[in-house]
């Protein structure tokens, strides 16, 4: 995600190079799911919209990446809906509902491409097959340890101590 800068080699993108010049600039097309979801003693629509500048379609993008993530039923049947406060670190919510908010929150950026570090474990396969169907719109990385979680993506690339180990469809990967 170009947190850190190689120790050797480069990073490249579409074979452009990510230097410390541009690496921002790059950053902004990026959003990251992670597995332990950050979630601010706030209302729902706070955090999914959690750090980015407010604009002229908020209602309508929190409530989009809502339903992109799975969760916009569940919320919308709430007395205080996208205003019910989560508690610290969403203590008033399950996991899966912690997860989906951070699915959320990643689709609210509108990046081009999402990077998913073990944060579908907490979600039902049907949540998660949803996940997956957002690979028609933009780049999906799921860093993933079932290879089950991945049979719907494109292309499968396992990698051991450093190194690729093998790639292809999930069908070459179990047989």
């Amino acid at each position: 995600m170009g947190f850190l800068q190689p120790t050797n080699g480069l990073l490249e993108i579409d074979r452009r190079p990510i230097t410390s010049a541009n690496h921002r600039a790059w950053q902004s097309h990026v959003a990251h799911v992670p597995q332990a979801i950050f979630l601010a003693n706030s209302t729902i629509e706070e955090n999914i919209a959690f750090g980015i500048p407010r604009d002229q379609n908020y209602d309508s993008r929190v409530k989009r990446a809502a339903q992109q993530a799975q969760i916009s039923e569940g919320i919308e049947s709430w007395p205080k809906q996208y205003h019910t406060f989560v508690g610290e670190c969403g203590i008033r919510l399950s996991g899966g509902q912690q997860h989906r908010i951070g699915i959320a929150h990643a689709l609210y950026k509108q990046a081009d491409a999402i990077i998913f570090d073990e944060a579908t474990s907490a979600l039902d396969s049907e949540t998660e097959q949803a996940i997956a169907s957002l690979s028609k719109e933009l780049t999906l990385l799921m860093i993933a340890h079932q290879l089950i979680t991945l049979k719907s993506y494109t292309r499968i690339v396992e990698q051991s101590d450093g190194n690729i180990k093998r790639a292809g469809r999930y069908q070459d990967i179990v047989n």
